[in-house]
């Protein structure tokens, strides 16, 4: 706290002068704002502020007459003066009235003179400030003690008075001739070093007599010093004897000062400074307090004065204790980045002045303490506040708070590192704002749609934007740098999924797939497989940044055949927008249309040509084991998906019957048992029978309509009854891997977390039956008819009431599922029910109503599909008949699940 150092040459940032001058001193006029000189009792003050040139360096001189004395830490310390100056350039520069170069009259009236040398580039380059100031101080007391933080103090009242020399009206402070004046020192270590004056002048005391007093001065941690607790407090002690002569002959005077240089404790709030009550030093015997003030930077305080800025002064049975806020007025704060972590320390500078008459001899002792003081290093770190409103894709942060000495240099991304130039140059805004208390803090605001921001879709509509942030700052004036890194999220459900459309003309489908704002982030899967490069040509795929379009033949493999006539097929695509990292479909199209298509054809020679294909009905069908109903007559060309017959009507079982003037041709294509008694199909597939009729008029050759029937309905069997369970189940997560088990409830959830439910039909394999949940809601109670209640699913369809829709995922074929349309998917998000923003209670229970309808059977009500118009991202697969479902009321079953207990995150 008494660290020296350069105490005299210093780096300002900044001074401005002015000046209480002397009435026939001529100063430079510009010098008259930002430099004030006060005379405070014993000592003058001299006050600059930061309004000089920035990068001057100040040196200050005494003036001693004709002279001019350049002030060296060293020389300071000896003769009494001493400089403190904040990092600003704010500076105080205190001279004892005792000082070497003051002008003394008659020990009441001091005449000060300093000269300021401002030196910027170079010394050539200097601008000069005369500052002069004459004091008056009358109130000695016999001894008076001078506590400075570069030196220490003590003068002595003298019975038998030294004369000034003839003539000469203002004497400076400083030693006699030999004839009259101090010839010896003797100091105490406690033992006995005896130097003569000018011994002790080489090692850097003072001893002089003025017209009244002896005056000794002594720098901290010399020889000739030592240190001592006094109530606990460490104090450096300085004892000393003075032999002068006078004209009335010898005199000893003996002389001591105390100093404190510790004694300061610290909390968050509180600087607590503690002077020992009795400095057993300079007393011997019994005294009394007569005067006890405190001040800052040498100015004393009154009480009001103290009361407002939160001072207290008090005295207990050891000490006498100054404690100040910390962060009071008349401190400063100041910044430091140690470990390149933020800290502040705070300053301040308390005065104590206590007058005390001891009981023995009743002499006066004025003890005077200027006292710097600095907190420890206090931590600050930075603190971060995000204020972004993802609506306004924008992301908006403020860092603070700093001192003034903090200044942020520059912005590292993700990517690179930018001055903050750079950063307005990218669009970047970055504000300084000032806050009371001598605070600031930083803005930064990015826009969402930069390089810098990076980006992530954990839901096939929300993307969620990180930008991950270091702040660059750096200390002034030491330069001293610092970072602070700060990472900001921010979710917007901004996704345009891509659409998908379709057309067909007498051959081809034609696809247009027009881009969300994702761009091209999907595969395209036509059927059930994925368009890879090699497949580009043979769909005629073409893209560019905003579309792409296809064509597909209809009678190609990844198509569908659904039915045929006799002059037409019908044919569906169907087609995904496969997102892989997080499969996620991202569009369908289930396109459907009719193709014409010739499959019997009666020939005037009495040939009969038919076509059979296989439809999407019997998926096990090997066109080349269809027969005519004569098991010999076998296709004469088939692939996997047709079989071509050619046969003469009087061969392979073919049929002949009469009517008016015509003449019929029958036969059928089918599957037969094989000579051992074996089908081709499995039991579960139905077997493929399509009939085909020719009939011959006079004159005319015509072809009649058929059609295929399985052996299921034709001929037709006594309809069967049976039950079929339902169940519903929680997936641990999208995958629907895996799921909770029984002992697992309740199942704990955050707020907003995805819940996904799974319901499946148990019990059965049949292809031409679906599920379809027609509602589905939650309760805060296992009863489902309980309130309160909300609505999830309704008709079919996500409760579009709800700001967080239920989402329905895609059930695809694997070893776990085998028959995909037994088996709905849909997930919603985590919530509770409030009431006056009170959780009334912390768990759910989801409830569905679901329906099995056969396909078979004409569509009505709910058996029209999971939500007639499926959202592009969740209806895989769904809803390929459509058009051909029925209901029972027989066959709805009602299913629950829960509970699940909300979190608070």
């Amino acid at each position: 706290m008494r660290s020296l150092g350069n105490i005299l040459i210093w780096s300002l940032l900044a001074a401005v002068f002015q000046t209480d001058a002397w009435p026939n001193l001529k100063v430079n006029s510009e010098s008259r704002k930002g430099l004030k000189s006060e005379c405070l009792d014993n000592v003058m003050r001299l006050t600059l502020d930061e309004a000089l040139a920035v990068g001057n360096q100040l040196e200050v001189e005494a003036i001693n007459g004709t002279r001019h004395i350049v002030l060296t830490p060293p020389l300071a310390s000896q003769c009494g003066y001493s400089m403190e100056s904040d990092p600003w350039g704010n500076t105080r520069i205190y001279t004892s009235l005792m000082g070497c170069y003051v002008n003394n009259k008659e020990d009441t009236t001091f005449n000060v003179g300093l000269r300021l040398q401002m030196y910027s580039q170079s010394v050539s380059n200097v601008v000069s400030h005369d500052v002069m100031q004459t004091c008056h101080y009358t109130r000695w007391a016999a001894r008076e003690i001078l506590c400075e933080r570069n030196y220490m103090e003590v003068s002595h009242y003298m019975v038998a008075p030294v004369q000034s020399p003839k003539g000469d009206e203002y004497a400076t402070n400083a030693a006699s001739d030999v004839e009259h004046g101090i010839w010896k020192m003797t100091f105490y270590t406690p033992e006995p070093v005896v130097m003569m004056t000018g011994e002790a002048q080489q090692a850097g005391y003072s001893a002089m007599a003025t017209p009244n007093r002896l005056v000794v001065r002594s720098p901290y941690n010399t020889a000739e010093t030592y240190s001592e607790d006094v109530a606990g407090v460490p104090m450096e002690i300085l004892k000393v004897s003075t032999y002068h002569k006078t004209p009335q002959g010898l005199t000893v005077q003996n002389m001591a000062a105390a100093c404190p240089i510790g004694g300061v404790l610290f909390t968050d709030d509180t600087i607590s400074w503690h002077v020992p009550r009795r400095v057993t030093p300079l007393l011997d015997g019994s005294f009394k307090i007569l005067e006890m003030h405190m001040g800052i930077n040498g100015q004393r305080l009154d009480r009001p004065q103290m009361a407002a800025r939160g001072y207290t002064l008090s005295a207990t049975d050891f000490h006498i204790v100054v404690e100040l806020p910390v962060g009071c007025p008349l401190g400063y704060n100041k910044s430091h980045a140690p470990d390149y972590q933020y800290h502040i320390t705070f300053s301040v500078e308390p005065m104590l002045e206590v007058l005390w008459r001891t009981d023995k001899t009743q002499e006066d002792t004025r003890y005077k303490i200027l006292f710097p003081i600095t907190t420890p290093l206090m931590p600050r770190p930075p603190q971060a506040v995000d204020y972004t409103n993802a609506e306004e894709r924008l992301f908006n942060v403020n860092v603070g708070t700093f001192l003034d000495d903090v200044e942020l240099k520059n912005i590292t991304f993700s990517m690179n590192t930018l001055t903050l130039e750079e950063c307005e140059a990218r669009g970047f805004v970055v504000q300084e704002h000032s806050h009371p208390g001598g605070t600031k803090s930083f803005t930064l605001q990015v826009p969402f749609d930069v390089p810098e921001v990076m980006k992530h879709n954990p839901e096939p509509l929300v993307t969620t934007y990180t930008l991950s942030l270091v702040f660059g700052f750096m200390v002034h004036p030491e330069q001293m740098l610092f970072a602070h890194p700060v990472k900001l999220h921010a979710s917007l459900q901004d996704v345009v999924l891509p659409t998908i459309t379709g057309s067909c003309d007498q051959n081809l489908f034609h696809v247009q797939v027009k881009y969300g704002n994702q761009g091209k982030n999907f595969n395209t899967v036509v059927g059930y497989q994925t368009i890879t490069p090699e497949l580009v040509p043979a769909f005629n795929l073409q893209e560019n940044e905003t579309h792409l379009t296809l064509m597909v033949p209809f009678d190609d493999k990844v198509t569908a055949f659904e039915y045929v006539t006799s002059d037409a097929i019908r044919v569906r695509l169907d087609m995904l927008l496969w997102e892989p990292n997080n499969n996620w479909v991202l569009g369908d199209l289930y396109l459907c249309c009719n193709f014409p298509l010739k499959t019997t054809e009666c020939h005037p020679n009495g040939t009969m040509t038919a076509l059979a294909v296989k439809v999407e009905s019997v998926p096990n069908l090997i066109p080349n084991w269809l027969t005519l109903k004569d098991k010999a007559c076998k296709p004469v060309f088939s692939n996997d998906r047709f079989a071509y017959f050619s046969f003469g009507v009087n061969s392979c079982g073919t049929t002949r019957s009469f009517f008016d003037n015509y003449m019929l041709y029958q036969n059928e294509i089918g599957l037969y048992y094989n000579n051992k008694g074996a089908s081709y199909t499995s039991p579960v597939d139905p077997e493929y029978r399509q009939s085909i009729s020719c009939y011959y008029a006079v004159n005319e050759t015509q072809t009649v309509g058929f059609g295929y029937k399985s052996r299921s309905t034709y001929p037709a069997a006594e309809v069967g009854l049976g039950l079929l369970a339902v169940q519903m189940r929680l997936a641990q997560d999208s995958s629907y891997e895996l799921f909770y088990q029984a002992e697992d409830y309740p199942v704990v959830k955050y707020l907003r977390e995805p819940v996904y439910f799974e319901v499946e039909l148990m019990r059965t394999d049949d292809p031409y039956l679906e599920l379809v949940l027609e509602n589905c809601w939650a309760t805060a109670h296992p009863d489902r008819t309980s309130l309160p209640s909300w609505a999830i699913i309704e008709n079919t369809c996500g409760n579009h009431d709800d700001s967080y829709v239920a989402l329905f995922h895609a059930v695809m074929p694997d070893q776990r599922v085998t028959v995909p349309s037994h088996i709905k998917r849909f997930s919603v998000k985590m919530f509770t029910f409030t009431k006056d923003n009170e959780v009334l209670k912390n768990e759910i229970y989801v409830h569905c109503d679901a329906v099995i309808c056969d396909t078979n059977g004409q569509a009505d009500g709910t058996c029209r599909g999971q939500c007639k118009h499926p959202n592009p991202r969740n209806s895989a697969f769904q809803g390929l008949k459509r058009a051909q479902r029925s209901t029972d009321s027989n066959q709805r079953r009602q299913i629950s699940s829960g509970p699940i207990m909300f979190r608070h995150q």
